[in-house]
This record gives C-alpha cells, structure tokens and sequence, in this order.
C-alpha cells in the first residue's frame, strides 16, 4: 500500500536519503527539514494512509508507544524539558503532505511558543449540540 506519487511514501521507503533516527519494519522517523525546534522529528508510516481516519488499527496502535519511545530519547539526547505530539488532519487542521505523520516537537526552556490556543467559551446548550451531532455520526 504506497503511493508512488508520494513524497512521504518515497522517504520512509528509504528511495529520498534523510536523517533517520529510528526505523523499524512499520515506520521510519527523521527529523523535519524545516524544524519548528532542535530535534523535531516526524514518525512515517511506510505505508500510505492519507490520514488518522484512514489509518490500519494495528499501525495506530503502534505510533503513541514509538512517539513515547523517541520523546524520551529527545529529553536525554537533547536535554529538552518535554516535547509536543501533533498529528494534523486535513487542510484546515495544517496538513501539508496528505499521508499520515505524526510531530515530535523538542520544547526547551525558554523556548517559542508553539501548539497553543485561548480557551474558548462555551455555553451548556452548545456543549450538548455538538456532542449530540458527534454522537449521531458515530
């Protein structure tokens, strides 16, 4: 299941050269070519899935155990005081490269912001309506 057209396919399939750190029969992780931090990496499936909702199960599975694994690599190896996951889906939500990855963000005191929001408000009734029509897609 790859996609030839696929600049994320052709790099966890090792045919475009990177900096991986890490590589198994499942992903290959590299870092970022463009950083938001020192160290920031990206796990690829060797597979193609679009995104999380086209994801296999068992790879799912697989992903929050090896981002864990590299996360406490990057505290030791790099020093950082913690690290971000983030794993956008579609155009709206920043996905660049339409095959699913996931973001090892490195953190370091005093450091960027980076991965934030402002708390929203949101009223009883409105918190109801939304998880009514969620619940009614499931």
């Amino acid at each position: 299941m790859r996609d030839e057209n696929c600049i994320f396919c052709k790099i966890a399939n090792g045919e475009i050269p990177s900096e991986t750190i890490y590589e198994d029969e499942t992903f290959r992780v590299i870092l970022d070519l463009g950083p938001a931090s020192k160290g920031h990496a990206l796990i690829l499936p060797k597979h193609h899935y679009k995104d999380v909702c086209e994801l296999d199960e068992n790879v799912g599975a697989m992903v929050l155990p090896l981002a864990a694994k590299i996360g406490k690599a990057m505290k030791l190896g790099l020093g950082c005081s913690g690290f971000n996951i983030v794993q956008n889906n579609g155009e709206k939500a920043g996905q660049t490269v339409f095959h699913f990855h996931v973001h090892l963000i490195p953190r370091y005191e005093d450091g960027p912001v980076m991965v934030s929001w402002e708390p929203g408000k949101a009223s009883p009734e409105e918190l109801a309506q939304a998880g009514a029509a969620i619940k009614s897609a499931l």
